[in-house]
């Protein structure tokens, strides 16, 4: 089959061609959830109201937290992808199996320790997309066996799916109720909160699997497969948001004001992901990748950079941002105590009057990826240049 020609240093580990535009994607998505995650520690209301709230009348501030909705699913759909190219250049299902295995751990042994610890600069569980990867990545480790097909059938019954699940009451599982609430429930699970039960992310996960045959295809028809996969994914959105009976735990109403209407259609749920919020993310980010095999210069080489280092910057940039909170709070005069456990009892920075609006979010986030492309570029680079193992799980 015909493989995409490589770029200047787009070559995978094991020496296959790399995807630009699959790298660029994966590099545009890290700047959105650079913002996302700027406006958790910079924006005025972070802690104190819903940027997605129908009754805000801010519709920038909804868009600039809509945007980010793009985030979590790409990276779960590009690991899948990523998961499927691997074995198709080459690495048997063993080799695959223990990959899957020691990466998933370590995964999600980083969420536990120092992803949670940068967020929260304190202890305390918190599971967000980094241990559904891991998570995801351990049931793959076994998954993997079964033939590509039943994996994508799969993929489709756990995100069109689960929603039939909600009436079952985890306490009435006994045992079971701990592991129902880490693979289905957004909430208390596991010692900690469970931001991103698992199950549902795996079948994202299995989605990306299971497609990643159109990503070998020549460009041409590459660009055709995706367009229309693309497509179709928006258009079954709209049709199944439109019916407004399925899809989506949350209801879309009609509001005073024709914007806010929409704002309400495109108001999907993300804990856990409903099948609206899959199709319309996955529909944009996908119809994105064209887009992106036409885009050169700096833009690109700073999307390039972000992408094949996706691990190393995401840690990177939940300490950058948060010691920039620090730092700009201490100058103001806000104890530096109040950024310490934040996430466990903000009511210091509120009382604080910490925050600033949107404008300031912006600048604060332009600043951290500032501050994070040389560090990155720096870790493309060693990526570049050695082969070590241990830069496989990085």
């Amino acid at each position: 089959m015909a493989q995409p020609a490589a770029a200047a240093g787009g070559v995978t580990r094991a020496g296959a061609a790399r995807i630009d535009s699959i790298d660029m994607l994966r590099g545009l998505v890290i700047v959105l959830m650079v913002l996302d995650h700027v406006r958790d520690f910079f924006h005025r209301t972070a802690f104190t109201a819903d940027p997605l709230a129908l009754d805000s009348g801010d519709p920038a501030l909804f868009m600039t937290r809509w945007v980010t909705h793009l985030c979590a699913p790409t990276f779960v759909f590009l690991a899948g992808v990523s998961v499927w190219l691997q074995r198709a250049n080459g690495k048997s299902r063993p080799e695959l199996t223990r990959f899957l295995l020691t990466r998933g751990v370590w995964l999600i042994v980083l969420e536990l320790t120092v992803v949670a610890w940068g967020f929260n600069f304190g202890t305390g569980v918190f599971l967000q997309v980094i241990w559904a990867i891991g998570a995801s990545m351990l049931a793959m480790a076994a998954l993997i066996w079964l033939p590509r097909a039943a994996l994508l059938a799969l993929g489709v019954a756990l995100v069109a799916g689960h929603q039939l699940l909600a009436p079952i009451d985890p306490p009435d599982l006994g045992v079971m109720a701990p592991a129902w609430n880490a693979s289905f429930e957004f909430g208390p699970g596991l010692g900690g909160f469970v931001a991103y039960p698992f199950a549902p992310w795996l079948g994202v996960m299995l989605l990306g699997y299971g497609l990643g045959g159109l990503f070998q295809l020549p460009g041409r028809e590459r660009t055709r497969a995706v367009l229309l996969l693309a497509g179709g994914m928006l258009l079954l959105f709209v049709v199944v948001r439109a019916l407004n009976q399925y899809g989506d735990p949350r209801a879309w109403t009609v509001q005073a004001e024709p914007l806010w209407t929409f704002l309400s259609f495109i108001d999907v749920s993300k804990y856990p992901p409903s099948l609206d919020y899959v199709l319309v993310t996955l529909g944009v980010s996908l119809a994105l990748l064209p887009l992106l095999d036409r885009l050169k210069g700096p833009p690109a080489t700073v999307l390039l950079t972000f992408g094949r280092t996706p691990l190393f910057t995401y840690v990177l940039h939940v300490y950058v941002a948060h010691l920039l909170a620090l730092a700009v709070g201490v100058a103001m005069g806000v104890p530096a105590s109040a950024f310490f456990n934040m996430l466990g009892d903000p009511s210091r920075l509120i009382a604080a009057g910490w925050g600033f609006g949107l404008p300031e979010v912006y600048l604060a986030w332009l600043v951290t990826l500032a501050l994070l492309w040389p560090l990155s570029r720096w870790f493309e680079g060693v990526k570049q240049r050695r082969r070590d193992w241990w830069l496989g799980y990085l």
